[in-house]
């Protein structure tokens, strides 16, 4: 059990050196998947081949994942914690999880709020001009105005699908009429992606003490 232990640690100090690394903007060699989880005994294990189902995937192959890359860079110049109360706020006016939010945040615009997506969305939760004006959002760039009428927006997804996270999540990327029309998440590789990532940064946020 100590061998295994030491081994567990090491792989973890190294794989938290790789999201360093990645977050202080240093070119990030990683070619592989990395997968973790945690046993009975509270180990960390980490793998980038896992020959157990209780891996879960933790950091993607950066080298193919172009969006995630996107992100880590608008990450490395981004301070989450200035948005910390602003979140709190929207979280308690609408009723919507801390932990979701601040997914959605971290799946959208890895906390830039300049960002601007090839589509037209912008900010802090990526907001369409036609959604943001539907919402009487201002100025889609000041992150009050963004994460208040994101936030506003997810809880009347929540509503729509009974509290559905999924569901919410999907129609926040591809559409409350593409979710409606396929009865589900709708079968793009995009909007599945968007979904996973979202609800695991949301799992990460819980686990971290963010509900």
């Amino acid at each position: 059990m100590r061998h295994n232990s030491l081994v567990c640690i090491k792989r973890f100090i190294l794989c938290c050196c790789i999201q360093l690394i990645c977050a202080t903007g240093v070119p990030c060699q990683v070619r592989a998947d990395i997968y973790r989880y945690v046993d009975e005994d509270d180990i960390v294990h980490f793998t980038d081949a896992p020959t157990d189902k209780r891996f879960k995937i933790f950091m993607r192959d950066l080298k193919k994942d172009k969006e995630l890359r996107t992100l880590l860079k608008y990450a490395s110049s981004a301070n989450p914690a200035e948005y910390e109360q602003l979140i709190r706020n929207c979280s308690e006016k609408y009723g919507v999880n801390q932990s979701l939010i601040k997914a959605v945040i971290h799946a959208e615009s890895g906390y830039d709020p300049n960002a601007v997506s090839r589509k037209g969305a912008s900010g802090l939760m990526q907001l369409m001009p036609e959604t943001a004006k539907s919402l009487k959002v201002a100025d889609r760039f000041n992150p009050k105005d963004n994460v208040d009428g994101g936030v506003k927006y997810l809880r009347f997804l929540l509503d729509t699908f009974r509290g559905d996270v999924s569901l919410a999540v999907a129609a926040y990327n591809a559409g409350l009429s593409n979710v409606a029309k396929y009865g589900g998440i709708p079968p793009y590789n995009e909007t599945r992606t968007y979904v996973n990532r979202v609800l695991s940064y949301m799992k990460s946020y819980q686990e971290s003490g963010i509900q």
